[in-house]
């Protein structure tokens, strides 16, 4: 059963984002640009990146989940990219399409289900780069974890899947209104994938930006990956800032390490030396949370690492990820007594925790709540 005060708020905001996005993309993209002398989205503490939108209560990485995240007071909205066969940067959390799309619904792609390595990993499903826009536009977007936000899978088959540019112009259409400068955060997946498919993301973003006005690195823009290579490559033709993602476990590599047939692993890169590398081609660093405040193993809180202060000595931010509400996502001290999946607990108080250990920024499916605790804005 779906909370009833959750289903009538989730009920709300999608009659209002469904209809606030038709008249927020019926406006011309030409109309708008960003402004450098408006407000700073770097300005409050901590900067509140909505991780794949507002992904906890619309789903992911559509039109009315970033628009509803800005509304919130989010900073940045975050789009997870990936490329069509025919070149075009969309957003999805990754290239595989049968957890976030009706495309199984669809008997005319019912050929394109395959199985590929995608990052070392053997995947079955349906690929973007399989599909060329038009293709990936007769689509909508469903719930990716229905079981714990029910309450999203009500918006099932709402939204299509949106462009890059379609997401830079619903930001500059809302820096209108909102009277404030909005920042994008994307992150490439899959990248060596793409390269090698002949479908390489990296300068096809920097020109999408450039061609935007988002340019040097007090644009309102973070660029980020899990991967290395391509980080060093963006530092040689873009001065937009750059974030190094790292995986939760430390013995992993990035994919094009693995490549590369080198021994670096995201725990070397943790290290006070590893964070020094890492600062020559990145601005910060978007480590999983544990990083910064390991669970013990009766999942609760363990002791603050020394990791924001390395990564501060070495000139990085700090921008850890995902905190959200849900108990399944929570440390035990902070989860309600609620047996429901989709029962929410005490994300403040895991918030506060985080804050108090120096982080910079955060990432999170719930961007309200930690714009509402914050002291400084």
């Amino acid at each position: 059963m779906i909370n009833e005060k959750v289903s009538t708020r989730t009920g709300f905001w999608a009659l209002f984002i469904v209809g606030g996005i038709t008249l927020v993309s019926a406006a011309p993209a030409t109309f708008i640009s960003w402004e450098p002398e408006k407000s700073d989205p770097d300005q409050c503490h901590p900067t509140i990146i909505a991780h794949r939108g507002a992904s906890g209560y619309v789903p992911e990485h559509t039109l009315g989940s970033y628009a509803l995240a800005i509304i919130m007071g989010a900073d940045y909205v975050e789009p997870d990219l990936v490329m069509t066969k025919d070149g075009h940067l969309v957003a999805r959390h990754d290239n595989e399409l049968g957890l976030t799309t009706n495309v199984a619904d669809h008997p005319e792609f019912a050929d394109r289900h395959r199985n590929q390595t995608v990052d070392g990993n053997q995947i079955s499903g349906w690929f973007t780069e399989d599909f060329t826009l038009a293709e990936i536009k007769t689509l909508r977007a469903i719930e990716r974890i229905p079981n714990i936000r029910p309450g999203n899978a009500r918006m099932n088959a709402v939204f299509t899947i949106p462009t890059f540019q379609e997401i830079i112009d619903l930001v500059k259409s809302l820096q209108v209104s909102q009277k404030r400068t909005i920042g994008l955060y994307p992150e490439i997946k899959h990248s060596s994938h793409f390269k090698k498919l002949g479908l390489a993301m990296e300068q096809r973003l920097v020109d999408t930006f450039h061609s935007n006005g988002y340019r040097g690195i007090k644009a309102p823009v973070y660029i980020q990956s899990f991967e290395v290579e391509n980080l060093k490559e963006l530092k040689e033709i873009t001065g937009l800032r750059l974030l190094q993602l790292y995986e939760s476990d430390k013995s992993l590599q990035p994919a094009d390490q693995v490549i590369h047939g080198t021994n670096l692993t995201y725990g070397d890169m943790a290290t006070p030396e590893g964070l020094q590398e890492v600062a020559k081609y990145a601005y910060a660093v978007g480590p999983d949370k544990s990083f910064i405040i390991p669970r013990k193993e009766d999942n609760t809180l363990g002791e603050v690492t020394s990791f924001v202060n390395d990564a501060h000595a070495a000139g990085l931010k700090v921008h850890p990820y995902t905190f959200r509400a849900e108990n399944t996502f929570l440390p035990k001290e902070f989860q309600s007594d609620d047996p429901e999946l989709s029962a929410r607990g005490n994300l403040v108080g895991e918030l506060r925790a985080y804050i108090a250990a120096g982080i910079d920024g955060l990432f999170s499916d719930q961007p309200d709540i930690p714009v509402s605790i914050r002291e400084n804005c």
